[in-house]
C-alpha cells in the first residue's frame, strides 16, 4: 500500500536519495529543503508523485506552512524522515553566533517542529525516523556542537516514543556513518577543514583512509524500518562504512 513519506533535507544527499528510491517503490514523497530549486530538480526528476516545498526547518512559520501544504496535497504523513542537519567542524571558542544558532535550530529545533506538525496527520503504524550520527561516540575533533546537537536528538527521540506509543507511532534515530556522493562539496571553511584534519590527524584519526559508503547503500535498511511488524519497533540503529574487501 502506498504511504506518504515526508523527508527533511531532499534536495541533496541521503534525503534525495530516499526521497527518489521511496517514489520508485510507489510512495508520494514530500520534499522539504531549504533550497527551493533543489527540491524542485528532485521533483521533476520524480514526477507526479513528489511534492517539492521550500522549507528552512529552522522556521517555526515555515515548517507550519509547509505541512500545511502536505495537508491539502496528501492529507496524511505515513512516515516523517527527519534528515536535514548542519555539519560544520569549528572549535567552540571560535564559532560565530551564527555557527551555533544556526545548527542547534536545524539539528535539534527543526525535527521537533516538524514532529510537532506531523503527528496530528499520523495514525496509527506510522512512523517517525531521525538521521543521527555515528560521531555522537567517536573521538572526532572540533565537531562538539554538532556531536551535541545529535546526542540530544538521541535522548529526544527516546522519550518522544514513550509519548508516541499509546498512539502506535514508532520512533527511530538511524546513526549513519560517513557517506560520500559523486559531486556533492563539503560547503566549510577552509581553514576549519585544515585545522579538522589536522586536530584528527593528531589523535589518530586519518580521516582520507577511512571508509566511506554510498548513500543508496542505506535504503535498503529503510525499507526494513518501514516494514516491521506491528508488534516490533527499532529505537536505535547504528551504521558505519565497511572497510573495501577488495573483491
Amino acid at each position: 500500500m502506498s504511504k506518504t513519506i515526508v523527508i527533511t533535507g531532499a534536495g541533496v544527499g541521503l534525503g534525495r536519495c530516499l526521497a527518489q528510491h521511496f517514489a520508485a517503490q510507489g510512495n508520494e514523497v514530500a520534499l522539504l529543503g531549504r533550497t527551493g530549486a533543489k527540491v524542485e530538480a528532485v521533483a521533476q526528476e520524480i514526477g507526479a508523485k513528489a511534492l517539492a516545498i521550500e522549507c528552512n526547518v529552522a522556521s517555526p512559520a515555515a515548517v507550519s506552512a509547509a505541512f500545511e501544504q502536505i495537508k491539502a496535497r496528501f492529507g496524511k504523513v505515513d512516515v516523517l524522515i527527519n534528515n536535514a542537519a548542519i555539519f560544520q567542524p569549528f572549535q567552540i571558542e571560535n564559532a560565530t553566533d551564527a555557527q551555533i544558532v544556526d545548527a542547534v535550530l536545524t539539528n535539534v529545533a527543526g525535527p521537533m517542529l516538524c514532529n510537532r506538525e506531523a503527528i496530528p496527520l499520523m495514525k496509527p503504524g506510522s512512523q517517525i525516523i531521525h538521521i543521527g550520527s555515528e560521531s555522537v561516540d567517536q573521538n572526532l575533533p572540533h565537531l562538539t556542537v554538532y556531536q551535541g546537537t545529535k546526542g540530544g536528538i538521541e535522548t529526544f527521540a527516546k522519550y518522544l516514543q514513550m509519548e508516541l506509543e499509546p498512539k502506535g507511532i514508532r520512533v527511530t534515530v538511524v546513526r549513519a556513518g560517513a557517506m560520500y556522493e559523486e559531486g556533492k562539496v563539503w560547503e566549510v571553511n577552509r581553514d576549519d577543514a585544515i585545522a579538522f584534519h589536522t586536530e584528527a590527524a593528531r589523535r589518530g584519526i586519518h580521516l582520507q583512509e577511512r571508509p566511506l559508503t554510498q548513500f543508496t547503500s542505506l535504503t535498503s535498511v529503510f525499507d526494513t524500518l518501514l516494514s516491521l511488524p506491528s508488534d516490533l519497533k527499532m529505537g536505535l540503529v547504528t551504521l558505519s562504512a565497511a572497510a573495501p574487501t577488495g573483491e
